[in-house]
């Protein structure tokens, strides 16, 4: 699918072998001004811009956080790249409130809010009257959906207000008017002005760590010179603390968990250089990590320079911090090549989870990657039965996601799936010309954005270089656009699991836990076993695992997490208090709706107790995880 460049000569060429053929070698050691794909895949249905005539190529964002309204409020300052005879800029908007639009000396431009979409927004036109530059006078909704605005008492300090945001996938239309795709990467700075006692923080390098004293507060000054995706620009604000890891890294977070929260990252520093000799240079200088409060909907996420992490991951024994190389793998395959469309959301996060187990097989050995592998499969198989089985279009990598929010394809198929494809593909080239393939591959597309047939394209013009056999035994486009799971698709098990597979087939049995050898078990083999305990266990023997093993009060979110979908799906009252206590400390999605999905499926006997913890704990979720939750149970706020 040929793919073209909008601007030429103003923006380079795209980079597809589709283009013309392989393009030259270039210069990898400064990042390029990214061209916006033109094609059938490219074309982003979840934005309203229309970037062959104006795309925005810079943002310049003054703001003031005003914790008392809940809002944010200043300016926004867009260069464009406008083509030839062409009149307005077309942004995203999702309640906006604009007062004016003007050019850089201050001049009025005509502009117009278009009909809202509950998904998109609503489209933002700007008169551009010749102008290459606007200013987007505005200030966000108190309910923009990016922002959580915390109160004191939601936070670890208990004294401080604290304030986020989360912008993927299109959230950040809810606070920057901007072009919101992920197709138009843009390079941004940042004037942020807080109240006095608080300190912000942001996806882009500080100028100024320790702010600027003005009557209104104290500024803090951010500048990124990359162009990145629009949902990568991310702002905390807070009473916020620091400590060195290494040269180029450390630990944001609340001065409480300072401590804790750097002990448990200590060997982020090798993270980056495991990584960095695995597929090349870390290009964005920094790589920090900031801890914030328990309503993160996520994991972490994987803004450039500083990464938004859970504390749910502050195990207290570093078992947990695989989602640490997760977030740093996205540094190279989601920040540096990024899925153009939510279609190909895979792009960002197959390569991750690939790469994120290449990270840790290197740091902590094969039989810890298999482990992590393997539940990775498990998590694909119900994944694919969620969808609607093998069968069900959202199998397929390459989504059709039309009329439909990004958020339906954030599912496991894009994780494992997307994961098990590229194991695939390794095994069957060799791990060698893979490695050497995919270095190349993140060399050739740095600060660009990707579709599935522009790397599919890729791949056969410089990995399988005519070897038409080769690909058809892989099997590339039906890995990619047909539902289902490919025969030849690689599963690796884990031997650890195999003693962990027959403990729980025993206990199942009538076994004592007492007799279960788990004295030297990783938090693997903990999910692996009660993920494979039966759903019709007595209760008798869910009280005997609990006392032995303190489930209840884990610790150990992914134990916890494990631990409560069992004793749900067996009805065991007991552990009510804990799905409680656990719904209520903490936002993360990935916990939080399965649980209630879980407590939905008992009927009568968990609807009851779903209805009664929701109403406690949506307050203080962050809108990603709320909305979800919101479907699952038909909740009408």
């Amino acid at each position: 699918m040929k793919l073209r460049s909008l601007f030429a000569p103003a923006l380079l060429c795209c980079t597809l072998a589709a283009c013309g053929g392989p393009k030259q070698e270039q210069n990898t050691s400064a990042p390029q001004t990214s061209t916006v794909l033109i094609s059938d895949e490219a074309q982003d249905l979840h934005s309203y811009a229309r970037p062959q005539e104006a795309r925005v190529r810079h943002v310049s964002l003054d703001l003031t956080v005003d914790f008392d309204r809940k809002i944010m409020e200043g300016t926004a300052a867009l260069d464009l790249d406008v083509a030839k005879d062409a009149k307005q800029v077309v942004l995203d908007d999702k309640g906006l409130v604009v007062s004016q639009v003007t050019d850089k000396e201050g001049r009025q431009l005509p502009f117009a809010i278009g009909k809202a979409d509950p998904i998109l927004g609503a489209p933002l036109t700007v008169q551009l009257g010749g102008t290459q530059h606007i200013v987007v006078h505005y200030a966000s909704a108190p309910g923009a959906a990016a922002l959580q605005w915390l109160s004191p008492a939601q936070t670890a300090g208990k004294t401080s207000p604290y304030l986020f945001s989360q912008g993927q996938a299109t959230l950040n239309r809810t606070w920057i008017p901007t072009q919101d795709s992920p197709g138009i990467r843009q390079t941004w700075d940042a004037t942020i002005t807080v109240p006095e006692e608080l300190k912000a923080v942001m996806s882009a390098e500080m100028l100024t760590p320790d702010g600027e004293e003005s009557d209104g507060g104290r500024i803090f000054r951010f500048k990124e010179d990359k162009p990145v995706a629009p949902y990568l620009i991310a702002i905390a604000v807070g009473d916020l603390a620091f400590k060195k890891i290494g040269p180029r890294t450390g630990v944001w977070t609340e001065p409480s968990m300072l401590e804790k929260s750097a002990a448990e990252f200590a060997n982020l520093e090798t993270f980056v250089s495991t990584a960095e000799s695995l597929y090349g240079p870390y290009r964005w200088g920094r790589y920090d990590l900031l801890v914030l409060p328990p309503s993160f909907p996520f994991g972490g996420m994987e803004n450039p320079r500083l990464t938004f992490v859970t504390p749910t991951v502050l195990a207290g024994d570093k078992s947990l911090v695989s989602l640490i190389a997760h977030e740093l793998a996205h540094s190279w395959s989601g920040n540096l090549v990024t899925n153009a469309t939510w279609n190909d959301f895979w792009l960002n996060e197959g390569f991750t989870v690939y790469f994120e187990n290449r990270i840790m097989e290197a740091m902590e050995g094969k039989e810890r990657a298999a482990m992590l592998a393997d539940l990775g499969w498990s998590d694909m198989q119900t994944a694919a039965t969620d969808a609607g089985g093998w069968g069900a279009p959202d199998s397929r990598l390459h989504l059709d996601l039309k009329g439909r929010d990004p958020d339906d394809g954030m599912t496991d198929i894009a994780y494992e799936k997307g994961a098990v494809f590229l194991r695939t593909i390794e095994q069957a080239v060799g791990r060698e010309r893979w490695d050497a393939y995919l270095r190349s591959y993140f060399d050739r597309f740095a600060f660009q954005p990707q579709t599935s047939a522009g790397l599919l394209a890729d791949m056969r013009a410089h990995l399988f270089k005519g070897d038409k056999a080769l690909e058809d035994k892989i099997g590339l486009d039906a890995w990619v656009y047909q539902p289902g799971l490919p025969k030849n698709a690689v599963h690796v098990t884990s031997s650890a699991f195999v003693q962990v597979d027959a403990a729980a087939k025993a206990f199942a049995g009538g076994g004592s836990a007492s007799a279960i050898p788990n004295q030297a078990w990783s938090t693997q083999q903990y999910q692996r076993f009660l993920n494979t305990l039966p759903r019709t266990l007595p209760a008798p023997k869910l009280a005997e695992l609990d006392i032995a093993w303190k489930l209840s009060s884990s610790g150990n979110s992914e134990i916890r997490f494990a631990w409560l979908m069992l004793a749900i799906g067996n009805r065991y009252p007991p552990a009510a208090a804990s799905a409680d206590q656990f719904l209520t400390s903490m936002g993360r999605r990935k916990f939080v709706d399965p649980l209630f999905k879980a407590l939905q499926a008992q009927g009568p006997w968990g609807m009851p107790l779903a209805k009664s913890i929701y109403t406690k704990a949506r307050p203080g979720y962050h809108s990603v995880t709320a909305t979800t939750v919101d479907k699952t149970l038909g909740w009408n706020p």
